[in-house]
C-alpha cells in the first residue's frame, strides 16, 4: 500500500484540498482510504457533501495511526492519502514516520516559504522524503521561481507540477466533487493529474 501524508507546520497552505484532490483521483487506479488526522474535520465535511461516492474516508487519533494503517492493508487499501493538522509537531512527525512520501504544500509567499523549514527538519528527523508542492500560485508571476529557488536553498525538494490558483478548486469542494468533477479536461483538473503521477513516481522509486 503506497501511503501518502500531506503535512506542513504552517495553516492555509491548501493541505485538505490537495488531500481530497489526490485521494479522489486515485481511486480510478487505487482502492483508496483518506485518513482525517486534523480535528477540524474540513475532508470529513467534504465528505459529508459527497455522499456515497469514493474515496472511502476515515477520521482517525494519534494513538491509533499504527492501527488503522494496518487495517487499511487488510482491508485491500492499496492507496492511503493522510491529511494532518497544522501546529501539530508530534502528530506530524508519527503521520510521517507512517508514510512512504510526505508532500509538503507551500504557497509562493515569504512568510509560507519560511515556515516550511520546520516540516522540512520534521520529515528528516522522520527519515523519510519529502516533496514541497507549490500550492495556490499565480497564474502567471516570477514569485513561483522565486520561492522554487528559495525552497532548494533550504535543502527542499520541489516537485515539478505547479498547482495553480483556479476557481474551480474552491467552487467544486461546495458539494463535495473536485476539479476533474466540476470542470472535466479543465487546467485544475490537469494539473492534479500530473501532480498525482508525479507523487506516485517517486514513491514508487523512493525518489532516486
Amino acid at each position: 500500500m503506497q501511503t501518502c501524508a500531506i503535512i506542513s507546520q504552517k495553516g492555509g497552505n491548501g493541505k485538505t484540498t490537495l488531500a481530497v484532490h489526490l485521494a479522489a483521483l486515485a481511486t480510478e487506479r487505487h482502492k483508496v482510504l483518506l485518513m482525517d488526522l486534523d480535528q477540524q474535520g474540513s475532508a470529513l465535511e467534504w465528505a459529508r457533501r459527497r455522499g456515497d461516492r469514493t474515496p472511502d474516508i476515515t477520521p482517525i487519533h494519534l494513538a491509533t495511526l499504527g492501527r488503522e494503517i494496518e487495517r487499511a492493508v487488510g482491508d485491500g487499501y492499496t492507496f492511503t492519502v493522510i491529511d494532518t493538522a497544522p501546529h501539530a509537531d508530534h502528530a506530524a512527525l508519527q503521520a510521517a514516520r507512517a508514510a512512504d512520501l510526505v508532500v509538503i504544500p507551500c504557497r509562493p509567499a515569504t512568510f509560507d516559504i519560511a515556515a516550511i523549514s520546520a516540516t522540512l527538519d520534521l520529515c528528516k528527523l522522520a527519515n523519510k522524503q519529502a516533496v514541497v508542492v507549490i500550492n495556490a500560485a499565480p497564474i502567471r508571476s516570477r514569485v513561483v521561481q522565486e520561492a522554487i529557488d528559495a525552497i532548494q536553498a533550504m535543502g527542499g525538494t520541489v516537485s515539478p507540477v505547479i498547482i495553480r490558483q483556479r476557481v474551480a478548486y474552491q467552487h467544486c469542494l461546495i458539494d463535495g466533487r473536485t476539479a476533474s468533477e466540476f470542470e472535466p479536461g479543465g487546467a485544475a483538473a490537469n494539473e492534479i493529474a500530473d501532480l498525482l503521477a508525479n507523487l506516485q513516481t517517486w514513491m514508487q522509486t523512493d525518489g532516486r
